[in-house]
């Protein structure tokens, strides 16, 4: 199975299997249940989320090496000796 890139950016975990038998309307029922609750949290959240994806944005734009680095201890496994 071909893993793929997630918007978020996390690269381990539980899969999320999506059936591959949907018809055309099943899958677009998801897709617009998708953009609803998009829509809905972002209503809600709307500020609280503009200043956390400003903080971020400056965060990595400070140190972007830590960040990556960061990012990069995540995924690794830590062993302990």
């Amino acid at each position: 199975m071909t893993r793929h890139q997630s918007p978020s950016g996390i690269t381990c975990g539980l899969d999320f299997l999506i059936p591959d038998n949907w018809s055309a309307e099943q899958a677009l029922a998801i897709v617009e249940l998708i953009d609803d609750l998009r829509e809905r949290i972002c209503t809600h959240y709307q500020l609280a989320l503009h200043e956390l994806q400003r903080e971020q944005r400056a965060s990595r734009e400070r140190s972007p090496d830590r960040c990556r680095r960061s990012i990069l201890s995540m995924s690794r496994p830590t062993t302990t000796g």
